[in-house]
């Protein structure tokens, strides 16, 4: 029997919380050193020719997924937001794997229940 390779499955009208590139880098730095403003996010991701203006709406887009938080300081320049997670690194990942495998059953039922408890017992196996 000949192997199929999928590359995408529609898992129906829901997406799975998957980030943007760019979306992914801002989280890495806010995961570094949480509750930080647009500037210093554009500071350390600069070097791969980032607008600030494109961290800016993506922060924002993060803001309305609820992966960030935000509060309005002031300084010198006037008012600005500053973002932190909502949830730690490990925590988001926990949360995307959970949607994928639960998207999965939805979609597979108990053939995909099946798989991961063969994969599963497999795996003890090793131990």
């Amino acid at each position: 029997m000949a192997d199929i390779n999928v590359k995408k499955i529609d898992l129906g009208k829901e997406s799975i919380g998957v980030l943007s590139p760019l979306q992914s880098d801002i989280m890495k730095v806010l995961w570094e050193r949480d509750s930080q403003r647009v500037r210093y996010i554009h500071n350390k991701l600069k070097s791969n020719g980032t607008a600030l203006t494109s961290i800016a709406v993506d922060l924002d887009r993060l803001h309305k997924k609820g992966m960030v938080s935000r509060t309005v300081g002031t300084a010198r320049g006037g008012p600005h937001y500053i973002y932190s997670v909502k949830k730690t690194k490990e925590e988001f990942h926990k949360s995307l794997l959970e949607g994928t495998v639960d998207k999965l059953i939805d979609k597979f039922g108990s053939v995909a229940v099946d798989y991961f408890n063969e994969r599963f017992s497999k795996n003890e196996k090793k131990r």
